[in-house]
């Protein structure tokens, strides 16, 4: 039996997620669930990488045969740096956090933005012609205006304390249904779906809005999730929200987004999210 799982180890495609930290990473255990699912034969591990040392690592790494790998923070410019092609959503996010080596080149692609939009999908959140606000400007925004402005939004308002960097970001993608402002500017506005994309809930706070965006038809969304509601949530639905949803989801949407990458097919999602939903609730 050693033997065996030895052989079937050998023979595995080899996978990574690089980080620093990576402790915390997840992309393990949902690659695992959707390799056996699919019976696919995958080795995927995590690995920290010293600031300064990204390059060298994949290089090394694809020296030894591996396939792909994910990218979290801080490394994400940097692997869009390495790659030696992207996709249109990776190179408008200005960041990759998918990488496939293939026949001596590094393609890079960028599947954070998919993963929240198939997430919304699939809490029955309706975006065509939805007017949603984004608060925040940062490097996890860049990467989801693309999938989102490809559902047909009416609008996509991005709220940030400095409303410069949210003028340059929608300048970047140069759509008229996107505006910029400052979160003191939503005041008096109406949206469908609200998503914090600040790292407020992080720290316990709230980004700083106005509880009159926010009302009975409106779904908000947190990309930050946790063993308990975040402070976004949780003051969503005190303020009437009909839907809040936090970010589990769209973990587990990137990496099958990911997955799909590398072996064209598009593991089931749910069941995922909820075996990972239980393993947080038990600590």
């Amino acid at each position: 039996m050693v033997i065996t799982n030895s052989m079937t180890q050998q023979k595995s495609d080899q996978y990574l997620v690089y980080g620093n930290p990576i402790k915390q990473s997840r992309s393990p255990d949902i690659h695992k669930i959707f390799a056996d699912e699919n019976k696919i034969a995958i080795n995927y591990q995590k690995q920290l990488v010293e600031l300064g040392g990204f390059d060298s690592a994949v290089k090394s790494f694809i020296s030894q045969g591996g396939k792909g790998a994910n990218v979290t923070a801080p490394f994400k410019e940097d692997a869009l740096k390495l790659s030696d092609s992207l996709t249109e959503r990776a190179s408008l996010a200005g960041a990759v956090n998918t990488l496939t080596f293939k026949e001596g080149k590094i393609y890079g692609d960028n599947t954070d933005g998919e993963g929240l939009v198939q997430d919304l999908l699939s809490n029955d959140v309706t975006l065509k012609q939805s007017r949603i606000l984004i608060l925040g400007a940062g490097g996890a925004v860049r990467g989801v205006i693309l999938p989102l402005l490809a559902q047909n939004p009416k609008g996509i308002t991005i709220a940030n304390r400095t409303v410069s960097k949210a003028q340059t970001l929608c300048e970047n993608f140069n759509d008229e249904r996107l505006n910029a402002c400052g979160f003191d500017d939503t005041t008096g506005q109406t949206f469908d779906v609200i998503i914090n994309a600040t790292s407020a809930s992080l720290s316990g706070d709230l980004p700083p809005i106005p509880a009159s965006v926010i009302s009975s038809h409106v779904a908000c969304y947190d990309m930050v999730y946790g063993k308990d509601e975040t402070p976004f949530i949780k003051w969503a639905k005190e303020q009437g929200a009909i839907k809040t949803i936090d970010g589990l989801g769209m973990l587990v949407g990137q990496a099958a987004v990911s997955f799909s990458v590398w072996h064209n097919v598009m593991p089931d999602i749910q069941p995922v999210i909820e075996r990972l939903r239980a393993a947080i609730q038990a600590g």
